[in-house]
Parts: structure tokens; sequence; C-alpha cells
């Protein structure tokens, strides 16, 4: 590469501004800008791919929607029920709180689709549940809450998988399906890890909850646990799109939470508006440079520039993967998951369609390799996060996160190396890759 070009001059300008602090959006942006100006392009170019972009992709309204639904839960008490009837159901095994972080990951899953929502809303309140009267170190609950949070993505609803859907053309129904199995087992073996740690450690064992109550706390968490049937149900039957559907889930957690529960005030529904309007914007500046920057990556050929030299290395499609798990494996230490999605994946996308692989399996492995980016250092987004929540240094934290971390890759591997165990539950259900 030319380190005069105008390519070269832009990345550069990117990569110092998005270093001086200024958000990676506005970032690629000014890049891109810069851009179109050195080669003498219409800089009006900047607003058409921004404005169709946008405006274009349907899709793209289902993730402040999903970010309203979590919000809308959160500060209901919608989070507080589900989290008692995770006690319910794991409580009384030893280190049985930590199980209790993992069930309840699972159930959020299926709710808000964004790792981040989990961390900062059920996942504040599981540390204090787990730190309260000295039951786990911060760190250790600190560590769980983080490794537990990105299985909320993976399992449906997912946000990174609608962003996929944005640039991969592949369907938001069928992704979805896919990340069922995965997020499951990734879940199962932090369960094993827990269960291995509290018999070393000697966790403590919570009080079992009275029989009597079981269907008491069943009954209050009910039409909670209802959020995310309806949600899927909706998909799946046909009578919604995932963006309808996500609209369906942020009106149900409302009146469930105003109506049923009576848990939201004038002043909670103000500031979840607030909150999911700011969320919404930054992810919005995101895409809108992305859109932008991939023009210019376009104009300069680099996608099919970079098919031609991965096919020239007679990759087979196993080792394509092997190679791009690495590559986002690294990427994640540095970069913004949905930096990767919408800057590095669409460059993978046309080698991966030209060796054959299925762009829903593709998807699937994309995504976890962001997630686990979440709690990798030195970046790890959600170790900061956790960080800030429990007041523990982040080297504890991670410390604490690696045996996760270990179950975390494996279940990477074996959803790399064995497609049918993403693509068996879409091909279930009618999918023809």
């Amino acid at each position: 590469m030319n380190l005069a070009s105008p390519f070269s001059i832009s990345i550069v300008i990117i990569t110092i501004l998005a270093f001086l602090g200024l958000p990676i959006g506005l970032a690629m942006l000014a890049g891109s800008t810069l851009y179109l100006f050195l080669v003498g392009a219409d800089m009006g170019i900047v607003a058409e791919q921004f404005l169709n972009g946008m405006y274009s992709n349907y899709v793209i309204l289902a993730v402040p929607l999903f970010i309203l639904a979590a919000e809308f839960m959160n500060v209901g008490s919608m989070t507080e029920r589900l989290l008692t009837f995770c006690n319910v159901l794991v409580g009384r095994f030893r280190g049985g709180l930590a199980q209790v972080n993992i069930v309840q990951s699972i159930i959020f899953a299926g709710m808000s689709g964004s790792a981040i929502a989990d961390a900062a809303g059920s996942g504040r309140m599981m540390q204090n549940m787990m730190t309260r009267e000295g039951r786990y170190t911060p760190s250790y609950a600190a560590a769980l809450t983080a490794v537990t949070s990105v299985i909320g993505p993976i399992i449906p609803p997912s946000i990174p998988m609608i962003i996929y859907a944005l640039v991969s053309d592949a369907s938001i129904g069928y992704l979805f399906l896919a990340g069922m199995v995965p997020g499951l087992m990734m879940a199962g073996l932090q369960m094993m890890q827990v269960a291995i740690t509290a018999r070393r450690k000697n966790f403590p064992v919570e009080d079992p909850v009275p029989m009597r109550e079981i269907p008491r706390i069943t009954i209050r968490a009910f039409p909670a646990l209802m959020m995310p049937v309806v949600l899927l149900g909706c998909i799946y039957t046909g009578i919604t799109t995932p963006t309808e559907a996500a609209a369906i889930a942020a009106a149900y957690a409302l009146v469930i939470s105003v109506l049923l529960y009576r848990s939201i005030t004038l002043k909670d529904f103000y500031g979840s508006l607030y909150t999911s309007a700011k969320s919404s914007a930054s992810i919005g500046m995101l895409i809108a440079g992305a859109l932008v920057f991939n023009y210019v990556v376009t104009i300069e050929n680099i996608p099919d520039s970079l098919r031609v030299m991965l096919t020239s290395m007679d990759l087979s499609p196993i080792g394509f993967l092997v190679l791009v798990n690495i590559i986002l494996l690294l990427l994640g230490c540095v970069l913004e998951g949905t930096a990767i999605l919408l800057i590095i994946v669409p460059v993978f996308i046309p080698t991966a369609q030209a060796l054959g692989i299925d762009l829903v399996h593709f998807g699937v492995v994309v995504v976890v390799n962001i997630m686990l980016g979440l709690v990798t250092p030195p970046y790890g987004l959600l170790l900061f996060i956790m960080t800030n929540i429990s007041g523990s240094p982040v080297r504890d934290i991670i410390r604490d996160a690696l045996p996760f971390l270990f179950w975390m890759v494996l279940s990477l591997v074996i959803i790399t190396f064995v497609p049918d165990s993403v693509l068996w539950l879409p091909r279930l259900l009618g999918y023809q890759g």
C-alpha cells in the first residue's frame, strides 16, 4: 500500500482521531470525507451513503427498540422478579448464586439482545447479591457477570446479529435460531466451571426456597418470563418481522411494568427514553460512519483484492474460518465489536461465499468471536464496565475470568469445526442452507 495514497492518509486520520478519543463513527466520517476530497469525488456522496444506508435498511430500527425494551425491564421490577425465579431454580446448590447469575443471563438473553445492557442492568443486581455479606469476592462476582453477559447476544434476539444481517443480507430469523444451541452450550460449560470452582473453594449454599413459596414466585415472574415467548413466537410464526417484534417487545415490557407490576413512574419512563436515545444515537453514528467508510473500501476494491489474495492461498473453508477466528480474536482485544462487524467483517464475506461457507454459520462464528472480545484484555469493554460497578481492579477480574474464557474458546472451536451444531435447529425449521 502506497503510504501517500488517499486511502492510506484516510486510515491514518481515522486512527489518530480514534486514538485522541473521538468516537469511532465520527472518526470514520472524517477520514472518509477526507478521502473523497483527495480523490476529487463529489462530497455529497457522504450524505448520500449516510441517508440511503440508514433509511433503506428497515432492520436497523430493531436496534433502538431492543435497547428500549431492556431499559423498561431494568427500571421496572421485571428484572428483580426474574432473578428471584432463577434463585428458585438453582439457588439451592453449592455456589447457587453464581449459578443464578448464569441462568438469569440465559433468560435475559431472550429479551434485550445486548451484552452491555445485561451487564449494566441485571448484572449490577447480581453483583450486589453475590457480594452481600461476603458470600463471594467482588472480583469473582464481576468476572462471572462479565462472562455470562456475553451469552445475551448469542441467544436470540441479538443486536450484533441484526448488524451482521445488515452487512451480509443473511436471514435474521435463521441467524437467531442458529445462535440458540451455541449460546446454551456456552452457558452449560460456564455452569460446569462454577460447579468445579464451588467444590474447590467451598462456595456458600443459599437457603432453599420453601416449596410453598415456589408457586407464588413463579406466578409473579410469569408475565416477565412470557416476554421471550411473545417475541420469538411473533418472529417464527411469521406474524411479524424481527423489527416489528422488537417494537412489540418494548411495548410488552412497558405495559407489564406499568399496568401489571405498577413499577414505572413518569420519571422512570422519561429516563428510559433518554438513556435509550443516547445509546441508539451512539450506535447510529457508528453505523453511519461505517456505511460511508465501506463505500470508500469498495471504491478501493479491497474486498475483491482480499478475496483474490485468500483464494490464491488455496485455503480450505475450515482453514479460512480458523484464520478469521484468529484475526477477529486479536482485533477484539483492541477494537469495539460493532466497529469490527461494520468495517472488518464485510471484507471477509465475499471470500466466505466463494469458499461455499454458509453465511448463517459464518455469522454465528463472527458474533461469538466479537462477544469473546468483550471479555478479553486489554480492551474488554465488559471488563471495564464491571470494574466500575464492582470497584475491583481489572487485573483481578481478568484472573477470575480466565477459567471461563477457556470454555468459551472451546465453544468457539466446536461451532467452527462442527457447522451442524449451529445449523441443526435452523434446518429443522426449514432453512435450506
